[in-house]
């Protein structure tokens, strides 16, 4: 009986010492938001010239490199805006 009484004290305590104590959490970045949205932006950019070349070679049958030249970029406002 004596031994119920004290564990129950003991657990009262425990409570009572874990309510007491704040539950702060600190939350440390590994990697800063301005260098998130570097990376993310670097991401699209690496999306959009490898979509471009995949996508100018592989589905429009030409080289892969031409993809970069001004003029392949003319020919294609050209036929965008034919009918404006």
């Amino acid at each position: 009986m004596e031994q119920n009484r004290v564990m129950r004290q003991q657990i009262e305590e425990e409570k009572k010492e874990v309510e007491a104590k704040p539950n702060r959490r600190i939350k440390v970045r590994l990697l800063p938001i301005w260098l998130r949205l570097l990376i993310v932006i670097g991401l699209i950019f690496i999306a959009v010239l490898s979509g471009a070349l995949l996508g100018y070679s592989v589905i429009g049958g030409g080289h892969a490199m031409d993809v970069f030249q001004k003029s392949t970029w003319t020919h294609i406002f050209d036929i965008v805006n034919k009918g404006a």
